[in-house]
């Protein structure tokens, strides 16, 4: 204890035949140091649940993962009156966007999307259009990429400001969205990643969100990579939710709004 130790971060990858030093551990702990893996500890520093450091174990005999009526209850509330406020205020935003979006090219102002929802629940996702109305003409799905040549010119504005997911409000005063929670994916991708990413699924035990943890804390994923590595975010919202985090995530979009960082 003479280097006035704190805390321990055990980063073994194997913990069995005698590799870990359960005896010298046990003394520090002990002696008021504290001992925590190296999930628990980029959990706490980073903000994430590393993919590469936690297992099936670690997800469920862990603490968090909390899905009581309590926290629906309030996150419900605080949902229907926060969309309400917020649909009030950007009324006047959303009906001169409808003007641009007409006067720029014809088609729909508005479109629908099937995405997967809380437990794997389909829904429509309702956007501003942002895109030519022949964006995926040949019917297969593809990633947003940034300077992507299917969005116009008062789409590209629109996403830089975040201003095409407010018609996503309605969605939360139904109940298919919430106003924090994982974004939500269409089929196909969840389809795919499902398969290629493990705990994917575990995104679907909570609403998804008109903004996210994930979405705040890293850039616009246009990639099976970029969904890796904002997976490791939304996994610790959904271990860690609570009223605070929320209010933390839409104080920070803000900031992502209107420093115009994400989207693409």
């Amino acid at each position: 204890m003479d280097e006035r130790v704190d805390e321990i971060v055990v980063a073994l990858g194997e913990r069995r035949g005698g590799s870990m030093p359960l005896r010298e551990l046990l003394d520090c702990k002990l002696h008021g140091v504290r001992v925590v893996d190296i999930a628990t500890h980029f959990e706490k520093t980073l903000g994430q649940i590393r993919r590469d450091a936690v297992s099936a174990g670690w997800l469920i005999f862990g603490d968090g993962f909390k899905q009581g009526w309590v926290r629906t209850v309030v996150k419900r509330i605080f949902d229907l009156l926060c969309a309400t406020l917020l649909i009030v205020l950007a009324l006047p935003v959303m009906l001169i966007t409808g003007v641009l979006i007409l006067l720029e090219s014809s088609g729909p102002v508005l479109y629908r999307q099937e995405r997967v929802g809380l437990n794997g629940r389909l829904f429509n996702v309702i956007k501003f259009r942002s895109m030519r109305c022949d964006a995926e003409q040949d019917g297969k799905p593809r990633w947003a990429m940034a300077a992507d040549d299917r969005v116009t010119r008062v789409g590209r504005t629109i996403r830089k400001l975040r201003i095409d997911e407010l018609p996503q409000l309605f969605s939360v005063l139904t109940g298919d969205m919430s106003l924090v929670g994982p974004r939500p994916e269409r089929p196909y991708f969840v389809d795919q990643l499902t398969q290629e990413l493990p705990y994917y699924a575990v995104r679907q035990s909570v609403k998804p969100g008109v903004t996210g943890w994930a979405q705040v804390r890293y850039h616009y994923g246009a990639s099976v990579e970029d969904a890796a590595e904002k997976l490791q975010y939304d996994l610790y919202y959904v271990k860690n939710h609570s009223l605070f985090l929320d209010l933390i995530v839409l104080f920070e979009t803000v900031g992502v709004v209107l420093m115009g960082k994400g989207a693409h």
